[in-house]
């Protein structure tokens, strides 16, 4: 399949462009900027633009058969000074329809949009908090235009453990130094709460799927592995070879602010996944997701 993947240069777009590759499918990435010498997709064909500046026009889309959208902006992306309310519209309520119209205007096939399972497990987040629902409208809006000329599929993720070589590994050097034993001045504790979480690969194989066989207007949660906090940072322990136990405390820690923890600290999302035997996504992968994080994070702070 002849497939454009929006967001192609971030974690998620390049891991999901490269196993689109190795089933054989035509890939090119989407990207705002050319890309870097190190990164992972710098190999494929590009397509420059913006779709929050509305600058993709239907002829650059309509080559392609299927398009992933991988691009959503989170509350990590939103700068200061920024006017909330539109970024929101610009990188989720608004943009991602008008993107999605775009390419059915454009005759693309097949869209599976990347979406986030918040509002999917709780929709009255969304009564408080603009980004769950931005990505509401952005779900809803995308899957509002789905009929039998255009597929339009919503895969709402958990936390996505994974990182992309090069520099932006880098940034998650401080959390496995810690997790090494190597940051006296990081506690030795995991905030209260828990989610799921579910590796990269495993993402990119739910969208691989969904590209060949979701149901059109369909939204599916999807995910792994329930973990509280601390399991999660006893995981990133083991991995470093910490050689140390990590325990639970009701307090704000530096590698996972209150801010970071939209259900808020001390309360618990967790779930069964939906759509795996269709999706025909891994099970199980979050420790081992874990430890190619580290030695990914490894050999870039060894550059």
């Amino acid at each position: 399949m002849k497939t454009l993947i929006v967001g192609g240069t971030g974690m998620i777009g390049a891991r999901t462009a490269l196993h689109l590759r190795d089933q054989g499918n035509d890939v090119t990435v989407a990207a705002r900027n050319p890309l870097t010498d190190d990164s992972p997709v710098r190999d494929f064909p590009v397509l420059l633009g913006d779709y929050t500046e509305q600058t993709f026009s239907a002829a650059q889309l309509e080559p392609f058969e299927g398009i992933v959208f991988a691009a959503g902006q989170d509350i990590r992306h939103i700068g200061r000074g920024v006017d909330e309310a539109a970024f929101w519209e610009k990188t989720q309520s608004g943009g991602v329809p008008r993107f999605a119209a775009l390419a059915k205007q454009a005759g693309v096939a097949r869209f599976v949009q990347i979406g986030s399972y918040y509002h999917h497990l709780r929709p009255d987040l969304a009564d408080t908090l603009p980004y769950v629902a931005a990505r509401k409208a952005a779900d809803e809006g995308a899957r509002a235009l789905a009929d039998d000329s255009f597929n339009v599929s919503t895969l709402n993720p958990p936390n996505i453990l994974g990182v992309s070589p090069g520099a932006s590994a880098k940034r998650y050097r401080r959390m496995f130094s810690w997790a090494a034993g190597n940051e006296p001045a990081i506690p030795d504790f995991a905030p209260a709460g828990g989610t799921n979480y579910m590796s990269v690969r495993s993402l990119a194989e739910a969208i691989s799927g969904a590209l060949q066989r979701a149901e059109s207007g369909k939204a599916y949660l999807i995910g792994d592995q329930n973990l509280t906090f601390r399991e999660y940072f006893q995981m990133l322990v083991d991995a470093s070879g910490g050689n140390r136990t990590i325990e639970e405390r009701n307090e704000e820690h530096p590698l996972l602010p209150d801010g970071f923890i939209v259900q808020g600290r001390g309360n618990v999302i967790s779930y069964e996944p939906a759509g795996t035997e269709l999706l025909g996504y891994t099970l199980g992968d979050c420790a081992r997701a874990i430890g190619e994080m580290h030695q990914t994070v490894m050999a870039a702070s060894a550059d």
